[in-house]
């Protein structure tokens, strides 16, 4: 990456950007002048639901569930750390887009060679299309199980949803986040009503939290610790937050201002990860309450819609209501995620390849280009919906690899005293998210070693 002094002023100087981020959303939300911390924190409210919602997507729900069926409690530190390793993460997001007024992708782009930069593109991409398997296939799964429709059509539909993300965005940045605080709502309440029946152990809860060598030692566990990592800390939400960050309206020429941005911006981000956090562990407690130790197959969806109105694997909490409102919650999460994850392309799209259309067509082209494989997939696949279930856990596996591409250029930026100033990184935050990147890097060729060798 380039470190000289000249670009580092260039980049970080927000006036002479030919385009902003987001352009249509950005600085549109006004912050009020000296208000209370309450009404401030409200107004700063909402970019972190749509951050969050990419941290409990359909994804999350295959393996963590089939993590508590398999191994009860013990991957709950697996959430627990992974959930503030997004937080950290996630705060220097946000910190990056307010303080250089620069989304992830276009500092990325700005500071490597072209190259370099092509190569983090294709990666990102992938990552995207990662994304979107998850939220595509959770989705059309739904909407079947809800309405009995082909899953192709339901896929279909919902690879239509980018045609909704335009209509709201018209309506105005503020509607989104709350149509999408209102899908997180949904999914909380149905996992904590589905848990409050489970009756879950409460010790055995508590002492899931605290990490076990078993984790590294057992390659099964190992696989689907990563498939969390990668459901939990998402490569695409590292680019989304250093741009929808730049919604609220600040004057990056006061310091006070932007330090203001930050910590609001922070908070706000940390509140909803901590609901994200919460959801993930409900998924994996209700695997570990109703299904440890019953022999079920629970790697798709179906299994588990059909598992929990089927008296003999969850005795007799059963019910089909259960059922209809894991596919209500399935489609709801699927939705917010589909919505936030278009969002995500586009900014990768602009950022790195600097793109020139219509807001409407880029769009539409980002989204074809992540959904796509997609389709592809399950058209060739439609008589076996297995197969087209079993690309999930790969494609967390896979989002967990790709991880690092995005941390690394995150950390560097935010440590950067040219380019972020005084707001650079704290010693202990750079250490702690080099840390997190180095065990990460291991994790994966660990994990790569083990299935070569078991092939």
């Amino acid at each position: 990456m380039r470190n000289s002094s000249e670009t580092s002023k260039k980049v970080a100087d927000p006036d002479m950007a030919n385009n902003k981020s987001l352009d249509e959303i950005n600085g549109s939300i006004e912050v009020p002048e000296g208000a209370g911390f309450w009404k401030t924190l409200m107004t700063f409210t909402g970019p972190g639901v749509l951050i969050a919602v990419g941290y409990m997507d359909p994804g999350n729900w295959i393996t963590s569930i089939a993590g508590g069926a398999q191994f009860k409690y013990t991957l709950l530190s697996v959430v627990l750390i992974s959930s503030l390793i997004a937080m950290l993460l996630q705060s220097m997001s946000a910190k990056l887009g307010i303080v250089t007024g620069k989304d992830l992708a276009q500092l990325t782009r700005e500071r490597t060679s072209r190259t370099g930069g092509f190569i983090l593109w294709i990666i990102a991409e992938l990552a995207i299309m990662a994304t979107d398997i998850a939220e595509i296939i959770g989705s059309g799964i739904a909407i079947k199980l809800l309405f009995n429709i082909p899953l192709i059509i339901g896929i279909l539909i919902t690879a239509a949803d980018v045609l909704i993300l335009l209509l709201l965005m018209k309506l105005g940045f503020r509607k989104i986040e709350a149509i999408v605080a209102t899908l997180v709502a949904v999914i909380l309440l149905v996992f904590l009503y589905e848990v409050f029946l489970a009756k879950p152990s409460v010790s055995g809860i508590i002492g899931g939290y605290v990490p076990s060598s078993s984790i590294i030692t057992n390659k099964s566990m190992l696989y689907l610790s990563l498939g969390i990592v990668g459901a939990t800390v998402m490569p695409h939400d590292l680019y989304l937050g250093s741009s929808i960050s730049q919604t609220r309206k600040i004057n990056r020429k006061d310091k006070k201002d932007v330090a203001r941005a930050i910590k609001f911006s922070t908070i706000d981000s940390n509140m909803q990860l901590f609901l994200a956090f919460i959801v993930n562990s409900l998924l994996l407690i209700l695997g570990a309450a109703l299904f440890y130790g019953t022999n079920s197959d629970l790697g798709r969806f179906v299994d588990l819609f059909n598992a929990l109105s089927n008296k003999q694997v969850v005795g007799a909490i059963a019910s089909p209501i259960l059922s209809m409102l894991f596919a209500i919650a399935l489609l709801s999460s699927g939705q917010s995620s589909t919505i936030t994850g278009t969002l995500s392309g586009q900014i990768i799209m602009e950022g790195f390849i600097r793109l020139k259309m219509p807001l409407w067509a880029q769009r539409l082209l980002t989204r074809l280009l992540s959904v796509t494989p997609v389709l592809i997939f399950a058209i060739y696949y439609h008589d076996n919906e297995a197969k087209i279930e079993n690309l999930l856990t790969f494609s967390q596996v896979f989002l967990s690899v790709a991880l690092p591409f995005a941390i690394i250029p995150l950390v560097i930026f935010t440590s950067d005293k040219n380019l972020m100033g005084e707001f650079k990184n704290k010693n202990w935050v750079k250490y702690s998210a080099w840390f997190a990147t180095f065990v990460l890097i291991i994790l994966n060729i660990y994990l790569i070693i083990q299935t070569t060798l078991g092939l």
